[in-house]
Formats: C-alpha cells, sequence, structure tokens
C-alpha cells in the first residue's frame, strides 16, 4: 500500500473517532481531487490529508501552500455548486508524521478560509 494511501486510510479512521461522516473519498472534477469530504455538526468538511515520513521537507500540512489551496477552493466550489447548494463548508487538513513505527495524527480544524 502507497504512504498516501495509508494515510488516507489512517485520517478516515481518525475523523470517524472524532465524529466526522465520511461522505466520500478522492472525489475528482476536472479542477482536481479531495482526499475526503465529510460531514461534522451539520458542516461539510473538506479533508486535505498529508503524509510524510520524513520533516526533511517541512511537516507535512506545510505541504498545503497556497497553490494547493486554491486548487481545493476551486474543486470544493464546484461540488458545492453540483451537490450542496446552501451549507457551511470549511476545509480541514489532516497531517500525519510515520516515522519508526509511530504514527502521529493531527487535525487542523478551518485550516484556511474559502
Amino acid at each position: 500500500m502507497r504512504l498516501g494511501e495509508r494515510g488516507e486510510d489512517l485520517a478516515v479512521s481518525y475523523l470517524k473517532k472524532s465524529g466526522y461522516r465520511i461522505i466520500e473519498r478522492n472525489y475528482r472534477n476536472p479542477f482536481g481531487e479531495i482526499d475526503i469530504i465529510a460531514l461534522h455538526s451539520g458542516t461539510i468538511v473538506f479533508v486535505e490529508v498529508k503524509t510524510r515520513k520524513t520533516d526533511e521537507y517541512g511537516m507535512p500540512f506545510e505541504a498545503v501552500n497556497y497553490h494547493k489551496q486554491r486548487k481545493l477552493k476551486n474543486t470544493a466550489l464546484m461540488y458545492l455548486k453540483r451537490f450542496k447548494k446552501g451549507v457551511s463548508a470549511r476545509f480541514d487538513v489532516v497531517s500525519i508524521f510515520m516515522n519508526n513505527g509511530e504514527e502521529k495524527v493531527r487535525l487542523i480544524k478551518d485550516a484556511f478560509e474559502f
């Protein structure tokens, strides 16, 4: 299993334990892909998962830069227009660091704005 897939599976498990209901995984449209779409306390949550084995290039969440955020926003807006008009939504990031068999999961709610 690829590192990214393993990280996404771990993120789904973590989110479910935190009260999220998973709606969709690996949603794609012409603008891009969203790793996880979930419902949490009546809010649609678009979740980006970043997994790393080393901090050589920074922590996982740091990879969600301006360019990535813009892509995620456009993808999410198209999803909302098509499926969920008039609902509140936000972006969360799940940052996973795997090193020497240890897995550290960090959930960043409202990681950036629409």
